[in-house]
């Protein structure tokens, strides 16, 4: 197989896998961080706002979500994507079940992140009269950026190993390349290179993310 030919089945590959892994991250973000502040300022111990009950239903929903394996969560989300997308194949209808894999994930991210910030601060913004919104954008979300982007970083990497697995399934992408051709059709040629990019992704991204927390921290 020439290089020519690689090429393209490689690129496109990349392609839709960094489509993918992109959304995933948006949409586990949006559902996410509003799950995580929730998870947080609801904690019965250290919240601002303590609701036992409502806070131990939705770590509930977040652990029994966290722990349902990803290939098994994807097929029970393939009506959902089919619903949505219209296909229950392919990488546009992949990023349903990567961005609901990922979000109870990132909510527990944003909890753990949040209740990292010294108590201190916040009895101290509390003092001021701060309310608790201004308390959560004001005080807990800029304090804990660091972790937070640590987080992000994190769970990007999760969505390209997330990303990859779905393609035994037909989610598209690299993953998919590797086991179609690879696997399937016993062509090294094309799997090598699509394994190769895929850990070059990991390091790109773990080094961007670590660069940005260290700056973040360094201006403190």
């Amino acid at each position: 197989m020439s290089f020519s030919t690689i090429m393209s089945l490689v690129w496109p590959a990349t392609l839709q896998t960094l489509a993918m892994v992109l959304a995933s991250t948006v949409f586990s973000l949006i559902l996410g961080l509003p799950l995580g502040i929730l998870l947080c300022v609801t904690d019965p111990v250290t919240g601002i706002t303590p609701r036992p009950v409502l806070y131990q239903v939705l770590t509930r929903i977040v652990n029994a979500l966290r722990s349902f394996p990803f290939m098994i969560l994807m097929i029970l989300l393939f009506p959902l994507s089919r619903l949505i997308i219209g296909t229950s194949i392919g990488t546009a209808a992949t990023i349903v079940p990567l961005s609901i894999a990922a979000a109870p994930f990132v909510a527990r991210i944003i909890e753990t992140a949040l209740k990292e910030v010294d108590s201190g601060v916040v009895q101290a913004a509390r003092t001021m009269g701060s309310t608790n919104t201004q308390i959560i954008l004001k005080v807990l979300l800029p304090e804990a950026l660091p972790s937070l982007v640590s987080g992000v970083t994190l769970t990007i990497i999760n969505l390209i190993g997330y990303s990859a697995m779905s393609g035994a399934i037909g989610g598209g992408g690299l993953g998919d390349l590797a086991i179609r051709y690879g696997y399937q059709r016993n062509q090294p040629l094309v799997m090598i290179p699509a394994v190769i990019i895929i850990l070059i992704m990991v390091e790109v991204i773990q080094f961007i993310g670590s660069r940005i927390s260290s700056g973040l921290m360094a201006r403190r």
